[in-house]
């Protein structure tokens, strides 16, 4: 069945085309919004205490902050654990003062010193967060830094996370 742009069905048609479309749409965005919310995570962040330079593979080390931003206009995050390890997967130190409560659309950092070399190359960090009710996952990365003579260099790494908290 075919029907011409000038007849009354064609636009009935496209109007329950549209409507559809809309309908499909905002179920996918509402999906994935509840996808996005969470009790609670753990989470992975790479970090580098340390990366090679030049040919002789020298260390160049680095200032290592790891940022943990509570994305949430209205709840707080409660901050359970952060543990520091070195490229060989040993824990060099779990972070003290915890639990941290982290209040809305604000930010708790730890600081790993340039001088620390412990972690390495393949340093990280493993956080677990929570929270009282649902919110938008917090924001985990870690940010890597440092100068020398009139070079500099920064990168971040991004969080992943490898455990969800069960509800």
């Amino acid at each position: 069945m075919s029907f011409h742009r000038n007849h009354p069905a064609f636009y009935c048609l496209i109007t329950l085309a549209a409507a559809a479309a809309f309908l499909v749409l905002t179920a996918v965005g509402s999906m994935a919004e509840e996808r996005s919310l969470s009790s609670g995570q753990t989470v992975y962040v790479p970090a580098y205490s340390h990366i090679y330079q030049g040919s002789l593979n020298r260390p160049f080390n680095l200032t290592v902050l790891l940022s943990i931003r509570n994305v949430s206009p209205i709840e707080p995050i409660i901050i359970t654990s952060v543990e520091y390890y070195d490229d060989s997967g040993d824990l060099v130190r779990a972070m003290d003062e915890l639990p941290v409560v982290v209040p809305p659309m604000a930010t708790k950092e730890y600081l790993v010193a340039e001088s620390d070399d412990t972690g390495g190359s393949g340093a990280n960090f493993v956080v677990a967060w929570e929270a009282q009710r649902p919110v938008p996952a917090a924001h985990l990365e870690s940010v890597m830094i440092s100068t020398r003579s009139s070079q500099g260099i920064s990168f971040r790494c991004p969080g992943v996370v490898i455990k969800e908290r069960s509800k």
